[in-house]
């Protein structure tokens, strides 16, 4: 897996843009405006923040080596996903998919609306 994988997964669902907030190296994916997955790009070896709800996090952060809290983020709606052989690439994708449905699941009534008018 390569992190042009993940920019083209992730950009293939509805309402995500992606951008560079912070600075020149970190790679923000955003749904209807909100963040849901982070990574740097310089990094050798593939790592994103994504977003959990708290039991999730646990349970990923219990069941893989690779999975710790959240790098510079809220630890107990964040972690941080190395990708390194640990877990299947569609295990991968289903934390990626968890983490934009938490987002959505946390937006108001009309964001998530204006969201689904989107094609």
């Amino acid at each position: 897996m390569h992190l042009e994988d993940i920019r083209e997964y992730c950009l293939s669902k509805k309402g995500v843009t992606e951008n560079f907030p912070f600075d020149e190296e970190t790679l923000v994916f955003k749904v209807m405006g909100k963040m849901f997955l982070l990574t740097n790009i310089n990094e050798a070896e593939i790592s994103v923040n994504i977003k959990c709800d708290p039991e999730t996090a646990i349970e990923l952060r219990e069941r893989y080596e690779s999975v710790q809290p959240g790098y510079h983020m809220n630890k107990k709606y964040w972690n941080t996903v190395g990708y390194n052989g640990e877990f299947s690439e569609k295990e991968f994708y289903k934390m990626i998919d968890h983490s934009y449905a938490e987002v959505i699941k946390g937006m108001t009534k009309k964001l998530r609306e204006e969201l689904e008018q989107l094609k």
